[in-house]
């Protein structure tokens, strides 16, 4: 018999740990009612459009917090088998009269398409959910900065935008070097550091940057033309000044008006490079600073008039200057977090995730099982041929040498890696992600290395017959 919490007279919204006035210990009680009172009947169903890798190992290594009160159902395609011509309006159609009436909640960890297909089908559903016209300005990286601009000053960079067709076309107040992207991208893909406009023009007439603008594209622009009376779509790039510092990323919600924070994660970078080596979480920022960066993200998504959706937006602290810059928002969770905070308080992502999109309760924050945890991508930086690659076995062992550790594998023996850094960050192709918990820094480092050599990857350069170990 499956049970479901009743509503209860209640403020429905919880305060997170660190609001005002005892927020906290008022949330524990209101939880801990609502717990207390249920009534056998049916599971809170909640649809997740292109579902991912990490919606699907996620909830499952995290079941037990959630099954008792949701049905979680899975659309097709996935998010990684979606084609770049796929009917994105006829896909929202089919979502709404085929879930009508028969589901609670719809959400998306997905960046691209899902989470404006989840808004959308929410919306004309009449479920909790951000518009797709809001989602679509929050995520499109040029009608971001002109929000972020009015609502946030001092923590947005000079940018400018680019028309790929005429990349000699730039405003002088973007002066090189300077970092380019595209308006809509994920992955980091096609963004990189250009150091003059004779580069810029050589890797915008690149033909994968044509690829990626005209065809890869090609489901966002067809949003933007359906919800938004934007002139600008998919297929420009945005220049933007360098910032220097230590990049971070804040995640929340925003429910009622009101936005609160899951937690902010501290980045680290391979040595030379842009490529994502580590993320750890909590971060080390001091609480002033953790303040500072709560309060720019709540003045942005109020701005951008999102509600009931989680958000994750990426900054740069700069230590030396004291200053904090935004880089971009995604609104959508970040799934290869959400278990972090689990380790730590107690709260997976998931759950969150699950609550907002159904109007339910949030479970408030408690102590996890460990003092920090970190999510470890490895990556290669040269093309190569994978010569072993682990199982499942061989990953569930790996993952039993300690607790609460999450691997995702994304590559398989014989497959060539590095043909397509172009469309990853320009310089890596991430081949797996560890996920581990630990009581400080030093001692995560030292399993992850025992995690790595039981996993036993191998991998053949293309270009010489060395084997490579990352």
């Amino acid at each position: 018999m499956t049970i479901r919490i009743f509503s209860i007279s209640f403020e429905n919204s919880f305060h997170s740990r660190g609001s005002a006035g005892g927020g906290y210990f008022c949330d524990v009680i209101k939880y801990t009612l609502k717990m207390m009172t249920v009534k056998k009947e049916e599971r809170k169903r909640v649809l997740i459009v292109f579902p991912t890798e990490w919606d699907r190992s996620q909830l499952d290594r995290c079941q037990e917090r959630w099954r008792g009160r949701y049905e979680v159902l899975f659309s097709d395609p996935s998010d990684e088998d979606c084609p770049f011509d796929f009917d994105i309006m006829g896909f929202i159609d089919s979502m709404v009269r085929q879930h009508g009436g028969r589901i609670h909640g719809v959400m998306s960890s997905s960046d691209y398409p899902g989470a404006t297909a989840a808004g959308a089908i929410a919306s004309r559903l009449g479920l909790p959910g951000a518009s797709p016209a809001r989602l679509i300005r929050a995520s499109h990286k040029y009608y971001s900065r002109l929000v972020q601009r009015r609502a946030v000053p001092e923590a947005t960079p000079s940018f400018a935008l680019i028309d790929p067709s005429r990349p000699g076309v730039l405003l002088p107040e973007i002066p090189f070097p300077c970092f380019i992207k595209p308006v809509k991208g994920a992955f980091s893909m096609l963004a990189r550091q250009v150091g003059s406009p004779e580069e810029l023009s050589a890797f915008l007439g690149q033909p994968a940057v044509g690829e990626f603008v005209c065809d890869y594209m090609g489901i966002f622009n067809r949003l933007v033309k359906e919800f938004t009376d934007f002139s600008f779509d998919g297929r420009y790039f945005i220049a933007e000044e360098l910032l220097v510092g230590n990049q971070i990323t804040v995640e929340g919600y925003c429910r009622g008006g009101r936005v609160e924070f899951l937690g902010v994660t501290d980045s680290a970078m391979y040595p030379g490079t842009g490529s994502f080596m580590r993320f750890d979480y909590p971060s080390a920022c001091s609480p002033g600073t953790i303040s500072r960066i709560k309060e720019i993200a709540r003045r942005t998504v109020s701005a951008l008039g999102l509600t009931d959706t989680l958000f994750n937006i990426e900054m740069v602290y700069n230590p030396g200057r004291d200053s904090i810059h935004l880089l971009e928002i995604n609104p959508r969770m970040c799934g290869q977090f959400a278990d972090l905070y689990q380790k730590v308080d107690d709260v997976n992502g998931y759950e969150t995730a699950l609550a907002i999109a159904s109007g339910e309760w949030l479970p408030p924050p408690g102590k996890g099982g460990f003092r920090i945890a970190a999510s470890f991508p490895l990556r290669t930086f040269t093309e190569v041929r994978t010569v072993a690659a682990p199982d499942d076995v061989r990953i569930r062992r790996a993952e039993a040498l300690f607790p609460g550790t999450l691997i995702w594998n994304e590559c398989q023996t014989g497959e060539g890696l590095g043909e397509g850094l172009i469309l990853e960050d320009g310089m890596s192709r991430r081949y797996a992600v560890i996920n581990m918990g630990g009581p400080d820094s030093k001692v995560l480092q030292e399993r992850l290395e025992k995690v790595r050599e039981c996993l036993g990857y191998v991998f053949d350069r293309v270009d010489s017959a060395k084997n490579c170990r990352p």
